[in-house]
């Protein structure tokens, strides 16, 4: 059985493939998360569930990280930081409860596959929607 930290690695993947192929595809996508080894069939099923509502609501999340970094646009974002940051805000808008440790994955997501500057960018936008969330902005 995988920690939530693996299956929170695992729906950012899943994520970037859904960014990568687009939502037709999600049969191959499917295929290629039930081939992760290491994982229940609940977790991979988790992982799928977190990381095609966070392609579904892929449009409230940029229309918010637009107005919060209208410098960095999405087309303009890595394709990793913006799959990290999609998959945190819609984990956010689900439970704000989690809210800290949603935000510290995310930073670790960053630090582990992307840039050095990434990690800040990500902790700085995530940080602005749950001071939103929890009526703190």
């Amino acid at each position: 059985m995988a920690g939530e930290r693996d299956v929170r690695r695992l729906a950012f993947q899943t994520l970037f493939q859904f960014d990568a192929r687009g939502e037709g595809d999600a049969d191959a996508i499917r295929v290629l998360l039930d081939a992760e080894e290491g994982f229940t069939h609940a977790e991979r099923q988790r992982a799928f569930d977190m990381a095609r509502g966070a392609f579904a609501s892929r449009a409230a999340s940029d229309v918010e990280f637009q107005a919060l970094a209208p410098d960095w646009p999405v087309h303009r974002q890595a394709a990793v930081d913006r799959a990290i940051l999609r998959l945190s805000h819609y984990l956010l808008e689900c439970d704000p409860s989690v809210g800290p440790r949603t935000i510290d994955a995310a930073v670790e997501l960053a630090k582990e596959f992307s840039t050095d500057r990434s990690p800040a960018f990500v902790n700085a936008l995530l940080d602005k929607v749950y001071q939103r969330l929890i009526g703190g902005a």
